[in-house]
């Protein structure tokens, strides 16, 4: 069932990606095809590996935290663990898929579950902290302008306001973990009554625990300022390559961008994040290249599509493409290294 559901979600994000682009291309598919043919090869080759890099950025903050669990963690473990949770986000609703697999990973890798665990909440808090501060700024430097050019603005708010609460109900729940239990029980015993839980005592256990695990790595992550250094400075790296490549592109396509159009460009990129808050479909596709397009298209002009269609290959499909093929390796080399073990020891 699952692998069918995985097959769904693939054919779902093609259908989707197929109409997005259509929608952006319709007008000058000539013109942009043109355009992308006419680049130079080397600007092509490092546009399109550009998501290859922030994606290897980002495991090197599963390096930083690893290591605190095995003495024998690398680099391209870390690596490893973010392609292939790139890889299960981008194709399961509202990125749900990733980390259960990147959990499954790091066992493989000498970390037990439960520390795992740890490490994917540490991941999590570190990034959507530093995300929000990033993305404050910028919103501060460019919403005021933007928003009084398009009503569209008012959905990226929303979307900004939604990423905030959510950090700071993590930050709630870590200071005041019993108050978030007793609401858990409330809702868990109103859900049952109307019949929308199966399993209220499972669900109820499931959360408390999760509860009680986010708040030891709170506690354990804050005595670790250094980790915490390092990885914040990590994902701004990471943030800063994601935002800006839209600019790279467009001096790849002798777009005429000025430097100081470089923090539009990069509070656009932002913004485009923050709208994909309401897309729960795989990848957010369709979504994200009708957002990208209809943000993008005063500064980029005739040639959005251009800047779109290399812009979402590299940062999705590329990674997409790498992190199920490095998934299918690495299962394939830890059952046969667990068949050697079991032939060893009969």
């Amino acid at each position: 069932m699952k692998k069918q559901k995985y097959v769904l979600n693939l054919l779902l994000i093609l259908a989707l990606t197929g109409f997005a682009l259509w929608f952006a291309l319709k007008d000058n598919f000539d013109q942009v095809l043109k355009c992308i043919s006419q680049m130079n090869l080397l600007s092509l080759v490092i546009v399109l590996l550009w998501g290859v890099l922030f994606t290897a950025v980002w495991g090197l903050v599963y390096y930083v935290l690893g290591r605190k669990y095995t003495d024998h963690y690398t680099p391209g473990k870390g690596v490893l663990v973010a392609f292939i949770g790139s890889f299960f986000s981008g194709i399961t609703p509202s990125s749900t898929g990733g980390q259960f697999v990147q959990a499954y990973i790091m066992k493989k890798q000498g970390i037990k579950v439960s520390d795992g665990a740890s490490l994917l909440w540490a991941d999590f808090i570190i990034y959507q902290t530093t995300m929000m501060v990033y993305v404050s700024i910028l919103f501060l430097l460019r919403f005021a302008y933007y928003s009084a050019q398009s009503a569209w603005f008012n959905i990226i708010l929303l979307g900004y306001i939604i990423n905030a609460i959510v950090v700071i109900a993590l930050y709630t729940i870590a200071l005041f973990p019993n108050i978030y239990i007793k609401l858990s029980r409330s809702l868990v015993k109103i859900l049952s009554k109307i019949h929308i839980l199966k399993n209220p005592e499972k669900t109820l256990d499931s959360w408390t625990l999760q509860v009680t695990s986010f708040t030891r790595e709170i506690k354990v992550l804050a005595k670790d300022k250094k980790s915490i250094f390092l990885c914040v400075c990590i994902n701004v790296v990471r943030l800063s390559l994601y935002y800006s490549l839209p600019f790279v592109i467009a001096i790849a396509l002798h777009i005429p961008l000025k430097m100081n159009e470089f923090i539009d460009v990069m509070a656009l990129s932002s913004f485009v994040t923050m709208a994909n808050s309401f897309i729960p479909i795989p990848g957010a596709s369709g979504g994200t290249e009708v957002v990208f397009s209809l943000l993008f298209n005063n500064l980029m002009k005739n040639l959005t599509g251009a800047v779109l269609v290399l812009w979402r290959f590299s940062t999705y499909h590329i990674v997409l493409i790498i992190g199920g093929i490095l998934f299918v390796f690495v299962k394939n080399y830890y059952a046969r290294k667990e068949n050697k073990i079991d032939l060893e020891g009969m």
